[in-house]
Protein backbone atom coordinates (compact mmCIF):
# COMPACT_ATOMS: atom_id res chain seq x y z
CA UNK A 1 0.00 0.00 0.00
CA UNK A 2 2.76 2.63 0.87
CA UNK A 3 4.50 1.88 -2.73
CA UNK A 4 1.24 2.49 -4.39
CA UNK A 5 0.80 5.61 -2.73
CA UNK A 6 4.21 6.62 -3.29
CA UNK A 7 3.98 5.47 -7.14
CA UNK A 8 0.77 8.42 -7.24
CA UNK A 9 2.98 11.18 -5.54
CA UNK A 10 5.38 10.24 -8.62
CA UNK A 11 8.08 8.31 -6.91
CA UNK A 12 9.19 5.17 -8.38
CA UNK A 13 10.94 3.01 -5.50
CA UNK A 14 14.20 1.28 -7.33
CA UNK A 15 16.88 -0.62 -5.50
CA UNK A 16 19.95 2.04 -4.26
CA UNK A 17 21.83 1.09 -7.52
CA UNK A 18 19.29 2.20 -10.00
CA UNK A 19 17.59 5.44 -8.81
CA UNK A 20 15.22 7.03 -10.85
CA UNK A 21 14.60 10.19 -12.17
CA UNK A 22 11.52 12.10 -13.65
CA UNK A 23 10.99 13.71 -16.87
CA UNK A 24 9.64 16.67 -18.94
CA UNK A 25 9.71 17.97 -22.43
CA UNK A 26 8.65 20.84 -24.40
CA UNK A 27 5.93 18.94 -26.56
CA UNK A 28 6.54 16.16 -26.95
CA UNK A 29 7.21 12.47 -25.28
CA UNK A 30 10.68 12.44 -23.80
CA UNK A 31 12.73 9.54 -24.96
CA UNK A 32 13.64 8.24 -21.73
CA UNK A 33 11.77 6.28 -19.10
CA UNK A 34 11.88 7.29 -15.58
CA UNK A 35 13.95 3.76 -14.61
CA UNK A 36 16.11 3.89 -17.71
CA UNK A 37 19.71 2.62 -16.63
CA UNK A 38 22.16 5.29 -18.66
CA UNK A 39 21.79 8.01 -21.43
CA UNK A 40 22.68 5.75 -24.78
CA UNK A 41 25.71 8.40 -25.09
CA UNK A 42 27.16 7.26 -21.83
CA UNK A 43 29.17 4.09 -21.51
CA UNK A 44 27.69 3.34 -18.20
CA UNK A 45 30.51 0.64 -17.03
CA UNK A 46 33.49 3.05 -17.99
CA UNK A 47 35.88 3.10 -15.56
CA UNK A 48 36.77 5.72 -13.16
CA UNK A 49 40.61 7.26 -13.41
CA UNK A 50 43.33 9.44 -14.67
CA UNK A 51 43.51 13.13 -15.76
CA UNK A 52 42.50 14.71 -18.28
CA UNK A 53 44.40 18.41 -19.36
CA UNK A 54 42.97 20.26 -21.19
CA UNK A 55 43.47 24.03 -23.04
CA UNK A 56 41.91 27.32 -22.65
CA UNK A 57 42.90 30.57 -24.24
CA UNK A 58 43.67 33.96 -22.60
CA UNK A 59 43.09 34.25 -18.82
CA UNK A 60 41.34 34.39 -15.89
CA UNK A 61 40.33 36.15 -12.62
CA UNK A 62 37.53 35.14 -10.91
CA UNK A 63 36.19 31.64 -9.25
CA UNK A 64 32.77 32.91 -9.75
CA UNK A 65 31.18 32.17 -13.43
CA UNK A 66 28.18 34.53 -12.99
CA UNK A 67 29.21 37.84 -12.53
CA UNK A 68 29.28 40.49 -15.55
CA UNK A 69 33.10 41.50 -14.78
CA UNK A 70 35.92 39.59 -14.66
CA UNK A 71 36.81 35.96 -16.65
CA UNK A 72 36.02 33.07 -15.06
CA UNK A 73 37.97 30.21 -14.76
CA UNK A 74 36.99 27.25 -17.69
CA UNK A 75 35.26 24.25 -16.18
CA UNK A 76 32.93 25.82 -13.53
CA UNK A 77 30.14 25.58 -14.99
CA UNK A 78 30.19 21.94 -15.88
CA UNK A 79 32.00 20.44 -13.11
CA UNK A 80 30.91 22.37 -9.92
CA UNK A 81 27.62 23.29 -10.62
CA UNK A 82 24.21 21.46 -10.94
CA UNK A 83 20.73 22.04 -11.49
CA UNK A 84 17.24 21.41 -10.98
CA UNK A 85 17.31 19.23 -13.68
CA UNK A 86 19.46 17.95 -16.32
CA UNK A 87 18.94 18.06 -20.21
CA UNK A 88 19.26 15.19 -22.37
CA UNK A 89 22.22 15.59 -25.56
CA UNK A 90 19.76 13.02 -27.51
CA UNK A 91 16.08 15.71 -27.44
CA UNK A 92 15.28 18.88 -28.40
CA UNK A 93 14.24 20.29 -24.94
CA UNK A 94 14.11 17.32 -22.51
CA UNK A 95 15.27 17.45 -18.83
CA UNK A 96 15.88 14.47 -15.64
CA UNK A 97 15.48 15.23 -12.10
CA UNK A 98 18.62 16.10 -10.94
CA UNK A 99 18.53 18.14 -7.84
CA UNK A 100 15.36 17.38 -8.03
CA UNK A 101 13.52 14.03 -7.22
CA UNK A 102 9.92 15.16 -8.92
CA UNK A 103 8.01 18.47 -9.90
CA UNK A 104 4.55 19.49 -10.45
CA UNK A 105 2.87 22.26 -12.78
CA UNK A 106 0.11 24.52 -11.54
CA UNK A 107 -2.99 23.41 -13.32
CA UNK A 108 -3.09 27.26 -14.19
CA UNK A 109 0.41 26.42 -15.43
CA UNK A 110 1.81 29.94 -13.65
CA UNK A 111 3.88 28.36 -11.42
CA UNK A 112 5.69 25.05 -10.65
CA UNK A 113 6.77 22.87 -7.40
CA UNK A 114 10.06 21.24 -7.14
CA UNK A 115 10.59 17.95 -4.30
CA UNK A 116 14.27 18.24 -3.35
CA UNK A 117 15.83 14.79 -3.53
CA UNK A 118 16.77 13.90 0.38
CA UNK A 119 20.30 12.58 -0.60
CA UNK A 120 21.44 16.12 -2.07
CA UNK A 121 24.40 17.44 -0.41
CA UNK A 122 26.76 20.36 -1.82
CA UNK A 123 30.31 19.80 -1.74
CA UNK A 124 30.63 19.94 2.15
CA UNK A 125 28.13 17.78 3.30
CA UNK A 126 25.68 20.09 4.04
CA UNK A 127 22.02 19.31 2.42
CA UNK A 128 20.46 21.10 -0.51
CA UNK A 129 17.03 23.18 0.48
CA UNK A 130 14.88 24.76 -1.07
CA UNK A 131 16.80 28.01 0.94
CA UNK A 132 19.41 27.50 -1.12
CA UNK A 133 17.78 26.94 -4.26
CA UNK A 134 15.77 30.19 -3.64
CA UNK A 135 19.06 32.10 -2.89
CA UNK A 136 20.50 31.26 -5.70
CA UNK A 137 17.80 32.39 -7.95
CA UNK A 138 17.09 35.58 -5.89
CA UNK A 139 21.22 36.50 -6.29
CA UNK A 140 21.45 35.51 -9.70
CA UNK A 141 18.42 37.84 -10.75
CA UNK A 142 19.77 40.65 -8.72
CA UNK A 143 21.88 43.46 -9.84
CA UNK A 144 25.02 41.39 -8.76
CA UNK A 145 24.69 38.71 -11.26
CA UNK A 146 25.59 38.74 -15.19
CA UNK A 147 22.66 40.60 -16.94
CA UNK A 148 21.23 37.45 -18.84
CA UNK A 149 19.68 35.92 -16.03
CA UNK A 150 17.65 38.69 -15.29
CA UNK A 151 16.63 38.49 -19.00
CA UNK A 152 16.58 35.15 -19.38
CA UNK A 153 14.31 34.95 -16.23
CA UNK A 154 12.18 37.92 -16.61
CA UNK A 155 8.94 35.58 -16.62
CA UNK A 156 9.91 33.94 -13.51
CA UNK A 157 8.96 36.56 -10.42
CA UNK A 158 9.76 35.06 -7.31
CA UNK A 159 10.94 31.46 -5.69
CA UNK A 160 8.63 30.67 -2.78
CA UNK A 161 10.13 27.85 0.37
CA UNK A 162 7.59 26.12 1.35
CA UNK A 163 9.74 23.72 3.29
CA UNK A 164 13.28 22.37 3.15
CA UNK A 165 12.54 19.98 0.17
CA UNK A 166 9.75 21.89 -1.65
CA UNK A 167 10.05 25.37 -3.55
CA UNK A 168 7.73 27.08 -5.76
CA UNK A 169 8.70 29.28 -8.91
CA UNK A 170 5.96 31.70 -9.83
CA UNK A 171 5.76 33.11 -13.15
CA UNK A 172 4.21 36.08 -14.40
CA UNK A 173 2.43 34.40 -17.49
CA UNK A 174 1.72 31.19 -18.97
CA UNK A 175 5.04 30.36 -20.70
CA UNK A 176 4.74 26.57 -21.95
CA UNK A 177 8.97 26.62 -21.34
CA UNK A 178 9.22 28.06 -18.12
CA UNK A 179 8.58 25.18 -15.98
CA UNK A 180 11.76 23.98 -17.74
CA UNK A 181 13.52 26.97 -17.67
CA UNK A 182 13.35 26.97 -14.03
CA UNK A 183 14.96 23.32 -13.99
CA UNK A 184 18.02 25.07 -15.11
CA UNK A 185 19.07 27.33 -12.21
CA UNK A 186 22.61 27.07 -11.27
CA UNK A 187 22.50 26.26 -7.45
CA UNK A 188 24.88 26.95 -5.25
CA UNK A 189 25.05 27.22 -1.13
CA UNK A 190 24.44 30.30 0.79
CA UNK A 191 27.27 29.93 2.72
CA UNK A 192 29.65 30.45 -0.10
CA UNK A 193 28.47 33.96 -0.42
CA UNK A 194 27.39 34.53 3.29
CA UNK A 195 27.76 38.58 3.57
CA UNK A 196 30.00 38.84 0.68
CA UNK A 197 29.11 41.06 -2.02
CA UNK A 198 28.58 38.61 -4.64
CA UNK A 199 29.95 40.71 -7.69
CA UNK A 200 33.29 40.94 -5.88
CA UNK A 201 33.24 37.03 -4.80
CA UNK A 202 36.17 36.11 -7.18
CA UNK A 203 38.56 33.80 -5.03
CA UNK A 204 35.90 32.35 -2.86
CA UNK A 205 36.05 28.22 -3.71
CA UNK A 206 31.99 27.59 -4.45
CA UNK A 207 30.25 25.88 -2.30
CA UNK A 208 27.71 23.61 -5.04
CA UNK A 209 27.06 20.26 -5.07
CA UNK A 210 28.48 19.18 -8.69
CA UNK A 211 30.62 15.70 -8.80
CA UNK A 212 34.38 17.86 -8.59
CA UNK A 213 36.13 19.91 -5.95
CA UNK A 214 38.73 22.74 -6.92
CA UNK A 215 41.94 21.58 -6.16
CA UNK A 216 44.23 24.26 -7.04
CA UNK A 217 44.59 26.99 -9.35
CA UNK A 218 47.14 29.88 -10.56
CA UNK A 219 44.89 32.90 -11.78
CA UNK A 220 45.56 33.09 -14.98
CA UNK A 221 47.18 30.25 -15.53
CA UNK A 222 45.80 27.06 -14.49
CA UNK A 223 43.14 25.64 -12.81
CA UNK A 224 42.80 21.70 -11.38
CA UNK A 225 39.86 19.50 -10.33
CA UNK A 226 39.38 16.56 -8.40
CA UNK A 227 36.87 13.85 -8.53
CA UNK A 228 34.92 13.77 -5.22
CA UNK A 229 34.85 10.84 -4.05
CA UNK A 230 31.92 11.57 -2.03
CA UNK A 231 29.79 13.22 -4.84
CA UNK A 232 25.92 12.28 -3.84
CA UNK A 233 24.55 11.52 -7.33
CA UNK A 234 26.87 8.88 -8.54
CA UNK A 235 24.30 6.48 -8.16
CA UNK A 236 21.39 8.02 -10.60
CA UNK A 237 21.03 7.24 -13.36
CA UNK A 238 21.59 10.71 -15.46
CA UNK A 239 24.85 10.21 -13.93
CA UNK A 240 25.57 6.92 -14.76
CA UNK A 241 28.93 6.02 -16.64
CA UNK A 242 29.43 10.09 -16.50
CA UNK A 243 32.33 12.30 -14.78
CA UNK A 244 34.80 9.85 -14.66
CA UNK A 245 38.58 11.45 -14.66
CA UNK A 246 39.77 11.70 -11.60
CA UNK A 247 41.38 15.12 -12.42
CA UNK A 248 40.80 17.55 -14.78
CA UNK A 249 42.96 20.43 -15.27
CA UNK A 250 42.64 23.54 -17.43
CA UNK A 251 46.33 25.03 -18.63
CA UNK A 252 45.97 28.24 -20.36
CA UNK A 253 47.83 29.41 -23.19
CA UNK A 254 48.57 33.14 -25.17
CA UNK A 255 46.61 32.10 -28.04
CA UNK A 256 45.66 29.19 -30.55
CA UNK A 257 48.48 29.20 -32.37
CA UNK A 258 50.65 28.69 -29.14
CA UNK A 259 47.87 25.97 -27.50
CA UNK A 260 48.22 23.16 -30.66
CA UNK A 261 51.55 23.63 -30.66
CA UNK A 262 51.26 22.64 -26.62
CA UNK A 263 48.72 20.25 -27.81
CA UNK A 264 51.42 18.35 -30.41
CA UNK A 265 53.64 18.43 -27.60
CA UNK A 266 51.54 16.32 -25.48
CA UNK A 267 50.89 19.46 -23.11
CA UNK A 268 47.05 18.70 -23.18
CA UNK A 269 45.29 15.80 -24.37
CA UNK A 270 42.02 16.87 -26.57
CA UNK A 271 41.63 19.93 -29.05
CA UNK A 272 38.54 20.95 -30.98
CA UNK A 273 39.24 22.58 -33.87
CA UNK A 274 37.76 25.55 -34.88
CA UNK A 275 40.23 26.60 -37.75
CA UNK A 276 39.61 25.51 -41.66
CA UNK A 277 43.39 25.65 -41.97
CA UNK A 278 44.89 24.53 -39.78
CA UNK A 279 42.58 21.00 -39.72
CA UNK A 280 43.90 20.75 -43.00
CA UNK A 281 47.47 21.57 -43.16
CA UNK A 282 48.81 21.12 -38.96
CA UNK A 283 47.18 17.93 -37.75
CA UNK A 284 50.10 15.79 -39.22
CA UNK A 285 53.21 14.46 -38.58
CA UNK A 286 54.81 11.78 -36.67
CA UNK A 287 52.37 12.03 -33.08
CA UNK A 288 49.50 11.06 -36.07
CA UNK A 289 50.59 8.94 -37.84
CA UNK A 290 52.03 6.18 -35.22
CA UNK A 291 48.61 6.98 -33.43
CA UNK A 292 49.65 9.13 -30.46
CA UNK A 293 47.22 11.13 -31.27
CA UNK A 294 43.73 10.32 -32.97
CA UNK A 295 42.00 12.63 -35.93
CA UNK A 296 38.09 12.38 -36.10
CA UNK A 297 35.10 14.37 -37.28
CA UNK A 298 32.20 13.55 -35.10
CA UNK A 299 28.82 14.25 -36.86
CA UNK A 300 26.14 15.83 -34.80
CA UNK A 301 22.68 17.37 -35.43
CA UNK A 302 23.60 20.81 -33.54
CA UNK A 303 21.49 24.08 -34.25
CA UNK A 304 24.49 26.08 -35.95
CA UNK A 305 22.20 29.09 -35.79
CA UNK A 306 24.28 31.87 -37.35
CA UNK A 307 27.77 33.14 -37.35
CA UNK A 308 28.62 36.47 -39.41
CA UNK A 309 29.90 39.97 -39.84
CA UNK A 310 28.06 41.86 -37.27
CA UNK A 311 26.50 45.33 -37.78
CA UNK A 312 26.58 47.30 -34.65
CA UNK A 313 23.21 49.18 -35.18
CA UNK A 314 24.26 51.99 -32.52
CA UNK A 315 26.34 53.57 -35.12
CA UNK A 316 24.60 55.41 -37.40
CA UNK A 317 27.04 54.44 -40.23
CA UNK A 318 24.67 51.52 -40.19
CA UNK A 319 21.40 52.56 -39.42
CA UNK A 320 20.22 52.27 -43.21
CA UNK A 321 19.36 48.86 -44.58
CA UNK A 322 20.94 49.89 -48.04
CA UNK A 323 24.47 49.94 -46.91
CA UNK A 324 24.36 46.71 -44.27
CA UNK A 325 23.44 44.91 -47.77
CA UNK A 326 25.83 47.05 -49.83
CA UNK A 327 28.76 45.59 -47.29
CA UNK A 328 27.10 42.07 -47.21
CA UNK A 329 27.43 42.35 -51.28
CA UNK A 330 31.02 42.32 -50.74
CA UNK A 331 31.53 38.91 -49.51
CA UNK A 332 33.27 36.63 -51.78
CA UNK A 333 31.83 33.25 -49.54
CA UNK A 334 32.78 30.89 -52.34
CA UNK A 335 36.43 32.00 -53.23
CA UNK A 336 37.24 32.19 -49.33
CA UNK A 337 35.53 28.55 -49.38
CA UNK A 338 37.76 27.63 -52.04
CA UNK A 339 41.54 29.02 -51.34
CA UNK A 340 41.03 29.66 -47.58
CA UNK A 341 38.71 27.04 -45.96
CA UNK A 342 39.27 23.87 -48.26
CA UNK A 343 36.20 23.69 -48.98
CA UNK A 344 34.64 22.61 -45.48
CA UNK A 345 32.09 24.96 -44.88
CA UNK A 346 28.62 25.90 -45.57
CA UNK A 347 26.55 29.24 -46.28
CA UNK A 348 24.46 30.57 -43.24
CA UNK A 349 21.29 30.75 -45.03
CA UNK A 350 19.56 31.09 -42.00
CA UNK A 351 19.56 32.20 -38.46
CA UNK A 352 18.70 28.85 -37.29
CA UNK A 353 21.26 26.78 -39.46
CA UNK A 354 21.24 23.22 -39.97
CA UNK A 355 17.94 22.46 -38.64
CA UNK A 356 14.17 22.25 -39.55
CA UNK A 357 13.82 25.70 -37.53
CA UNK A 358 15.30 27.45 -40.94
CA UNK A 359 12.93 29.11 -43.30
CA UNK A 360 13.09 27.71 -46.99
CA UNK A 361 11.32 28.66 -49.72
CA UNK A 362 8.24 31.66 -49.68
CA UNK A 363 6.16 31.58 -46.12
CA UNK A 364 3.55 29.16 -46.06
CA UNK A 365 -0.05 29.79 -44.97
CA UNK A 366 0.80 29.50 -41.18
CA UNK A 367 3.80 31.65 -40.94
CA UNK A 368 1.81 34.61 -43.38
CA UNK A 369 -0.98 34.00 -40.57
CA UNK A 370 2.36 35.76 -38.38
CA UNK A 371 4.13 38.16 -40.91
CA UNK A 372 1.05 39.76 -42.72
CA UNK A 373 -0.24 41.63 -40.01
CA UNK A 374 3.11 43.63 -39.97
CA UNK A 375 3.28 43.61 -44.21
CA UNK A 376 3.12 47.57 -44.44
CA UNK A 377 6.45 47.84 -42.69
CA UNK A 378 8.31 44.51 -44.00
CA UNK A 379 10.04 44.32 -47.27
CA UNK A 380 8.05 43.56 -49.84
CA UNK A 381 10.63 40.93 -50.99
CA UNK A 382 9.81 38.99 -47.76
CA UNK A 383 6.05 37.79 -49.24
CA UNK A 384 7.25 37.20 -52.69
CA UNK A 385 10.99 36.32 -53.11
CA UNK A 386 12.76 33.21 -51.94
CA UNK A 387 15.74 34.90 -49.43
CA UNK A 388 19.46 34.19 -50.35
CA UNK A 389 22.69 35.25 -49.30
CA UNK A 390 24.97 37.15 -51.69
CA UNK A 391 26.78 34.62 -53.76
CA UNK A 392 29.35 34.79 -56.56
CA UNK A 393 28.74 31.73 -58.01
CA UNK A 394 27.70 31.55 -61.57
CA UNK A 395 26.14 33.44 -63.27
CA UNK A 396 26.78 35.99 -60.29
CA UNK A 397 29.97 37.09 -59.84
CA UNK A 398 31.80 39.42 -57.27
CA UNK A 399 32.30 42.45 -60.02
CA UNK A 400 28.44 42.23 -60.12
CA UNK A 401 27.87 42.30 -56.70
CA UNK A 402 30.32 45.23 -56.29
CA UNK A 403 28.08 47.22 -58.86
CA UNK A 404 24.97 46.25 -57.19
CA UNK A 405 26.54 47.35 -53.88
CA UNK A 406 28.14 50.62 -55.36
CA UNK A 407 24.22 51.21 -56.74
CA UNK A 408 23.12 50.66 -52.84
CA UNK A 409 25.14 53.63 -51.22
CA UNK A 410 24.95 56.34 -53.88
CA UNK A 411 21.09 55.88 -53.04
CA UNK A 412 21.81 55.97 -49.57
CA UNK A 413 23.29 59.04 -49.77
CA UNK A 414 27.71 58.02 -50.61
CA UNK A 415 29.79 58.98 -53.44
CA UNK A 416 33.43 58.00 -54.35
CA UNK A 417 35.78 61.05 -54.32
CA UNK A 418 39.09 60.77 -54.99
CA UNK A 419 38.73 56.84 -54.29
CA UNK A 420 37.30 57.32 -50.83
CA UNK A 421 33.22 57.12 -50.25
CA UNK A 422 32.36 59.86 -48.97
CA UNK A 423 28.80 61.75 -47.48
CA UNK A 424 27.18 65.11 -48.86
CA UNK A 425 29.12 65.93 -44.96
CA UNK A 426 32.45 65.04 -46.28
CA UNK A 427 32.52 62.34 -43.76
CA UNK A 428 34.37 59.12 -44.53
CA UNK A 429 33.31 55.98 -44.89
CA UNK A 430 35.57 53.83 -42.40
CA UNK A 431 35.19 51.45 -39.65
CA UNK A 432 37.17 49.08 -37.45
CA UNK A 433 36.93 45.04 -37.09
CA UNK A 434 37.34 43.70 -33.45
CA UNK A 435 38.91 40.34 -33.63
CA UNK A 436 39.72 38.04 -30.37
CA UNK A 437 41.81 35.08 -32.98
CA UNK A 438 44.60 36.29 -34.70
CA UNK A 439 44.03 33.34 -37.21
CA UNK A 440 40.81 35.50 -38.56
CA UNK A 441 42.66 38.25 -39.83
CA UNK A 442 43.72 36.19 -42.86
CA UNK A 443 40.04 35.45 -43.44
CA UNK A 444 38.94 39.26 -42.86
CA UNK A 445 41.88 40.39 -45.46
CA UNK A 446 40.28 39.48 -48.45
CA UNK A 447 36.87 40.75 -47.44
CA UNK A 448 38.46 44.59 -46.59
CA UNK A 449 40.26 44.31 -49.89
CA UNK A 450 36.75 43.82 -51.61
CA UNK A 451 35.30 47.00 -49.51
CA UNK A 452 38.36 49.08 -50.55
CA UNK A 453 37.24 48.80 -53.93
CA UNK A 454 33.71 50.38 -52.94
CA UNK A 455 35.59 53.44 -51.15
CA UNK A 456 35.34 51.76 -47.63
CA UNK A 457 38.36 51.93 -45.34
CA UNK A 458 38.49 49.40 -42.63
CA UNK A 459 40.92 48.72 -40.07
CA UNK A 460 41.16 45.60 -38.06
CA UNK A 461 42.83 44.58 -35.05
CA UNK A 462 42.99 41.56 -32.74
CA UNK A 463 42.71 42.02 -28.88
CA UNK A 464 43.19 40.01 -25.81
CA UNK A 465 40.08 38.17 -24.98
CA UNK A 466 39.47 39.66 -21.94
CA UNK A 467 39.71 43.32 -23.41
CA UNK A 468 37.32 41.81 -26.23
CA UNK A 469 34.98 40.60 -23.35
CA UNK A 470 35.03 44.07 -22.10
CA UNK A 471 34.31 45.62 -25.59
CA UNK A 472 31.50 43.25 -26.02
CA UNK A 473 29.65 43.62 -23.18
CA UNK A 474 30.03 47.42 -23.79
CA UNK A 475 28.80 47.30 -27.24
CA UNK A 476 32.15 49.23 -27.60
CA UNK A 477 32.57 48.57 -31.63
CA UNK A 478 31.43 48.90 -35.04
CA UNK A 479 31.46 45.64 -36.18
CA UNK A 480 32.27 41.61 -34.82
CA UNK A 481 32.84 38.56 -35.98
CA UNK A 482 30.34 36.84 -33.43
CA UNK A 483 27.82 33.91 -33.88
CA UNK A 484 24.61 33.33 -32.50
CA UNK A 485 24.43 29.99 -31.23
CA UNK A 486 20.77 27.98 -30.72
CA UNK A 487 19.03 24.91 -29.28
CA UNK A 488 16.83 22.93 -30.49
CA UNK A 489 13.85 24.72 -29.30
CA UNK A 490 14.73 28.40 -29.00
CA UNK A 491 13.05 30.05 -26.13
CA UNK A 492 13.84 32.62 -23.69
CA UNK A 493 17.54 33.14 -24.74
CA UNK A 494 15.98 35.02 -27.89
CA UNK A 495 15.18 37.86 -26.16
CA UNK A 496 18.61 38.75 -24.94
CA UNK A 497 19.68 37.97 -28.64
CA UNK A 498 17.35 40.10 -30.12
CA UNK A 499 14.28 41.81 -28.39
CA UNK A 500 14.34 45.62 -28.01
CA UNK A 501 14.55 44.63 -23.71
CA UNK A 502 18.21 44.01 -24.07
CA UNK A 503 19.52 46.14 -26.44
CA UNK A 504 20.58 48.72 -24.03
CA UNK A 505 21.39 45.97 -21.29
CA UNK A 506 25.24 45.75 -21.22
CA UNK A 507 26.48 42.27 -20.98
CA UNK A 508 23.39 40.83 -23.46
CA UNK A 509 23.85 38.72 -26.30
CA UNK A 510 21.84 41.87 -28.78
CA UNK A 511 25.23 42.50 -30.10
CA UNK A 512 23.82 43.80 -33.06
CA UNK A 513 21.59 46.33 -30.85
CA UNK A 514 18.16 45.33 -32.29
CA UNK A 515 15.17 47.00 -31.31
CA UNK A 516 12.21 46.51 -34.02
CA UNK A 517 8.30 45.57 -32.95
CA UNK A 518 7.76 42.74 -35.66
CA UNK A 519 11.10 40.97 -34.02
CA UNK A 520 10.19 41.76 -30.70
CA UNK A 521 6.72 40.03 -31.77
CA UNK A 522 7.95 37.38 -33.26
CA UNK A 523 10.46 36.72 -30.43
CA UNK A 524 6.92 36.65 -27.84
CA UNK A 525 5.12 34.38 -29.89
CA UNK A 526 8.53 31.82 -30.08
CA UNK A 527 8.60 31.81 -25.91
CA UNK A 528 4.85 31.42 -25.81
CA UNK A 529 4.12 28.73 -28.33
CA UNK A 530 2.29 25.87 -26.82
CA UNK A 531 3.32 23.04 -29.17
CA UNK A 532 6.31 22.24 -31.14
CA UNK A 533 4.72 22.75 -34.50
CA UNK A 534 3.31 26.32 -33.22
CA UNK A 535 6.87 27.07 -32.17
CA UNK A 536 8.70 26.07 -35.41
CA UNK A 537 6.56 28.16 -37.49
CA UNK A 538 6.98 31.29 -35.13
CA UNK A 539 10.70 30.61 -35.60
CA UNK A 540 10.93 30.60 -39.37
CA UNK A 541 9.06 33.60 -39.66
CA UNK A 542 11.42 35.18 -37.27
CA UNK A 543 14.14 33.76 -39.25
CA UNK A 544 12.55 35.15 -42.28
CA UNK A 545 12.42 39.04 -40.58
CA UNK A 546 16.00 38.66 -39.21
CA UNK A 547 17.78 37.78 -42.38
CA UNK A 548 15.71 40.12 -44.21
CA UNK A 549 16.70 43.12 -42.24
CA UNK A 550 20.39 42.50 -42.83
CA UNK A 551 21.64 42.74 -39.56
CA UNK A 552 24.78 40.88 -40.48
CA UNK A 553 27.28 39.85 -43.10
CA UNK A 554 26.53 35.93 -43.10
CA UNK A 555 29.60 33.84 -43.02
CA UNK A 556 29.64 29.30 -42.94
CA UNK A 557 28.75 26.62 -40.56
CA UNK A 558 30.33 23.19 -40.58
CA UNK A 559 27.86 19.94 -39.72
CA UNK A 560 31.03 18.50 -37.67
CA UNK A 561 33.36 18.94 -34.48
CA UNK A 562 36.78 18.92 -35.78
CA UNK A 563 38.66 17.05 -33.03
CA UNK A 564 41.97 15.28 -31.84
CA UNK A 565 42.81 13.75 -28.63
CA UNK A 566 45.66 11.52 -27.36
CA UNK A 567 45.09 7.68 -27.80
CA UNK A 568 44.71 7.17 -24.52
CA UNK A 569 41.15 9.26 -23.98
CA UNK A 570 38.44 7.02 -24.43
CA UNK A 571 35.00 8.09 -25.92
CA UNK A 572 31.99 6.37 -25.81
CA UNK A 573 30.38 4.23 -29.45
CA UNK A 574 27.45 6.12 -29.59
CA UNK A 575 27.48 9.92 -30.24
CA UNK A 576 24.41 12.33 -29.03
CA UNK A 577 22.57 13.87 -31.59
CA UNK A 578 23.20 16.99 -29.82
CA UNK A 579 26.28 18.50 -28.10
CA UNK A 580 29.46 20.57 -27.77
CA UNK A 581 32.40 17.28 -28.13
CA UNK A 582 34.26 18.79 -24.88
CA UNK A 583 31.25 19.08 -22.57
CA UNK A 584 30.62 15.59 -23.85
CA UNK A 585 34.08 14.09 -23.32
CA UNK A 586 34.19 15.73 -19.69
CA UNK A 587 30.99 13.68 -19.22
CA UNK A 588 31.55 10.82 -20.81
CA UNK A 589 34.95 10.26 -21.45
CA UNK A 590 37.66 8.03 -19.69
CA UNK A 591 41.08 6.96 -19.48
CA UNK A 592 41.57 3.78 -21.34
CA UNK A 593 43.49 0.90 -19.83
CA UNK A 594 47.15 0.21 -20.57
CA UNK A 595 46.56 -2.97 -21.87
CA UNK A 596 43.44 -1.28 -24.74
CA UNK A 597 44.04 -1.54 -28.31
CA UNK A 598 44.19 2.00 -29.19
Amino acid sequence: MQQVILLLLGILLLPASAVAAFSQAMGYTPRYGDSFNAFAYVNATAPKGGSLNLAAVGSFDTLNPFTLKGMAAEGLNALLFETLMTPSLDEPFSQYGLLAEDAELAEDKLSVRFRLRQAARFNDGSAVTAEDVKFSFDTLKSDAAHPQYRIYWSDITAAVVEDAQHIRFEFARVNPELHLVAGQIPIFSRRWVADADFAKLAEQSPIASGPYLIDSYALGKQISYRRNPDYWAKDLNVRRGMFNFDRVVYKYYRDFTVALEAFKAGEFDFNHEYNSKSWARDYQGGVFNRGEIIKRELAHENNQGIQGFVFNLRRPLFADQRVRRALSLALDFEWSNSQLFYNQYRRCHSYFSNSELAASGLPDSAELALLTPWQAVLPASLFTDRWQAPTTAAPSSLRHNLRQAAQLLREAGWQVVNNQLVNSRGELFQFEVILVQKGFERILAPYVKNLGKLGIGVTYRTVDPALYQQRMESFDFDMVVASFSQSQSPGNELKGMFHSSSAAQPGSRNLIGLADPVVDDLVDRVIYATDRQTLVTAVRALDRVLLAGDYLVPQWYIATHRVAYRRQISLPSQLPRFYDPESWLLMSGWIAAPTETP
